[in-house]
């Protein structure tokens, strides 16, 4: 396999580890048919936009078959599309016409459950003895009736519902729509081998793997001990450590089998995983010996405070990670919101500079639709929500909605997503204020920056292959090294006096001229960002 220099090693010139991602939440993406939901036309619609930003590849969020009790991870069909996004002839044409401008398609695959309409549950909750009843975790409860142990769902209340007909308790570490699946069973494994080869015979690049590490459950159903001080409270806001629920060493059988089934392939397929851990050791092992996920997504990182502290994680991650691992980072997505929002407060300084780390960064960056203009978590109200966290917390919480309003392509009511006079399934930001028409037209916009962040990345080999090296610098500021590249970023309200050496400044968050010569200190006003190319021998 050829390889790409990166300064005193070599890593495997594998797609994915220079590609930058675009993830598109499809209901949100482009309404094609004037339904108020976006469909796969409408992602085909905008291909151009995804070439011209310069991005790699897309990863879908679940076009399957779902009765949508939490908006397509419930799914009913494995190997179909849901009619409101399209059919499969509308997939393989998307295929098809990313490829011919270069962009691949990765998948959402939902392994941990599905939805309790979906055949093989119908069949396991139909009898004892159903052919499908062992592919989905049951149990006869505890002695005086209650479920058979303490777990709690991820969305609230118990992780048990009693299934009167049988007369047994089922499974959901979710909604009680989505019961989990039996991954002890052979069977079980053996669908999903089939499920992945389905979607990669049909030309898709690879998945996100949802909840990668809480597929395979405690076979004997034992207690989950109560959390401490020291466990991370995004993974114990149930008072409890999730260590029997998932997170078992067991998991880790399921993706060696997937990584062989990827590695089958030519190219080989991308596995992405929803690693879910907060722990930088627990989420390595997610790597396996080069057997396991290619890029478990890091959850540190994305909850991190904007700034020094990010900082601190990309060290933290880089000392943990294994011999010819590759790093990921993400900013936003459909679960946790948007950068601009949580990182930035909408400040586009911190907006401009957060990109550009985004960007700099070892490894294989991944934008959420939204994230090249800027676009901030909206205003849902409460009769709008959609969300099951939404509906069912207390006094409507405001759940997930808020990042997964639609793209704003234009200004104007329905921003370019729909045509007017249809009412989109969620309420739309502000696109009069931010929308991609308006900032195409704007050399100095934040979609020119994110554009030409991309474009210089990929014009600079050691931007996607080299070494991340952190150098010493004032209070204040983060700085690192990518081979004969120099990235500092001030991450503070005071302007700032770098001394970078001799070079050239390639680009910054700035509207000032790029190419200009720096020798000696330069100054960096507050949440500036740039990056230099050292003189020879500086």
């Amino acid at each position: 396999m050829p390889s790409a220099p990166v300064g005193e090693r070599s890593v495997p010139d594998t797609w994915w580890r220079s590609a930058v991602v675009y993830q598109i939440y499809v209901r949100s993406f482009a309404d094609s048919n004037g339904d108020g939901h976006g469909d796969l036309q409408g992602v085909i619609d905008h291909l151009d936009h995804l070439s011209w930003l310069g991005v790699d590849a897309i990863w879908l969020s679940p076009v399957t078959p779902s009765p949508n009790a939490d908006w397509g991870y419930d799914v009913s069909d494995y190997t179909a599309i849901d009619p409101v996004f399209g059919d499969l002839g509308v997939l393989d044409s998307l295929i098809a016409e990313a490829g011919s401008r270069g962009l691949r398609v990765i998948m959402d695959l939902v392994p941990n459950h599905t939805s309790d309409r979906h055949p093989w549950f119908v069949d396991a909750r139909s009898d004892r003895s159903a052919a499908h009843r062992d592919w989905y975790v049951w149990s006869d409860g505890s002695p005086d009736h209650s479920p058979p142990n303490n777990w709690l769902s991820v969305f609230g209340g118990p992780a048990w519902t009693l299934d009167e007909p049988t007369n047994q308790y089922y499974l959901h570490n979710f909604l009680p729509e989505q019961p989990d699946l039996n991954w002890w069973n052979e069977e079980v494994r053996e669908a999903f081998d089939e499920i992945l080869r389905f979607w990669f015979d049909r030309g898709i690049a690879g998945f996100r793997i949802d909840v990668a590490n809480g597929i395979v459950k405690d076979q004997s159903l034992r207690d989950d001990p109560p959390s401490t001080s020291d466990d991370h409270p995004r993974t114990s806001a149930t008072g409890l450590r999730p260590v029997y629920n998932m997170n078992r060493p067991e998991v880790h059988d399921v993706h060696r089998r997937w990584r062989k089934i990827a590695d089958s392939y030519d190219p080989a397929r991308v596995l992405i995983g929803e690693t879910w851990l907060f722990d930088l050791n627990d989420l390595m092992r997610y790597y396996g010996r080069d057997d396991e996920l290619h890029l478990p997504l890091n959850f540190p990182f994305i909850f991190s405070e904007f700034g020094l502290a990010l900082k601190d994680v990309v060290e933290l991650t880089e000392m943990a990670m294994p011999a010819g691992a590759w790093p990921v980072w993400a900013a936003s997505n459909h679960d946790v919101g948007r950068f601009p929002t949580r990182w930035c407060a909408g400040d586009e300084r911190k907006i401009r500079a957060a990109l550009f780390v985004l960007m700099m960064l070892r490894g294989t960056p991944i934008l959420y639709q939204g994230d090249e203009i800027g676009m901030a978590d909206a205003a849902v109200p409460p009769e709008r929500l959609k969300d099951p966290v939404a509906l069912r917390g207390p006094d409507n919480d405001a759940g997930r909605d808020g990042g997964r309003t639609p793209m704003q392509w234009t200004a104007g009511s329905n921003g370019g997503f729909s045509i007017d006079g249809v009412e989109p399934w969620l309420p739309l930001g502000d696109p009069d204020s931010c929308n991609v028409a308006d900032q195409k037209q704007d050399p100095t916009s934040l979609l020119h920056l994110c554009r030409e962040l991309i474009a210089t990345r990929r014009a600079h080999p050691e931007l996607s292959y080299g070494n991340y090296a952190n150098l010493d610098a004032p209070p204040g500021v983060w700085a690192w090294r990518r081979g004969q590249m120099t990235v500092a970023v001030n991450c503070s309200d005071r302007p700032v006096d770098v001394n970078i050496g001799s070079g050239v400044v390639l680009i910054g968050t700035r509207q000032e001229p790029n190419g200009r010569t720096v020798r000696g200190p330069l100054r960096l006003e507050p949440w500036e960002a740039i990056l230099a190319e050292r003189a020879d021998g500086a």
